[in-house]
């Protein structure tokens, strides 16, 4: 579970970075791409992921286990949505968008069983 985390996180940092180049340039209005924020959320979300499987891990009372598996869910389900969005956006690089997508639905396979050992 935790190297999966961290998988995603690197993964989902070596996205962002290709598609943040696509997305920086300003519109003619001198405008922003408004999808370039979703490439620093992916990027959090999936930072934040390891941290929590292990707080999890490390409690002593099921109802703490809980909260941080919870948080773990969250995060996932964010991330996914995330990736949803961003690959509405106008990049060359929404292409790795869906290989990020098919390790996060096999991040939750995995969830679900470690929430039934919690």
């Amino acid at each position: 579970m935790y190297k999966k985390a961290m998988d995603i996180f690197t993964l989902s940092r070596n996205i962002s970075s290709y598609l943040v180049h696509d997305l920086a340039s300003l519109h003619s209005n001198g405008s922003e791409d408004p999808n370039i924020y979703f490439t620093g959320d992916i990027v959090q979300q999936s930072i934040s992921l390891a941290p929590e499987i292990l707080k999890a891990e490390s409690q002593p009372f099921a109802e703490e286990k809980h909260k941080y598996a919870a948080s773990v869910i969250r995060l996932t389900n964010s991330l996914y949505k995330n990736c949803e969005r961003l690959e509405r956006s106008h990049s060359n690089g929404k292409d790795f968008l869906p290989m990020l997508r098919t390790e996060i639905k096999k991040f939750r396979k995995l969830q679900r069983s470690w929430m039934l050992t919690l």
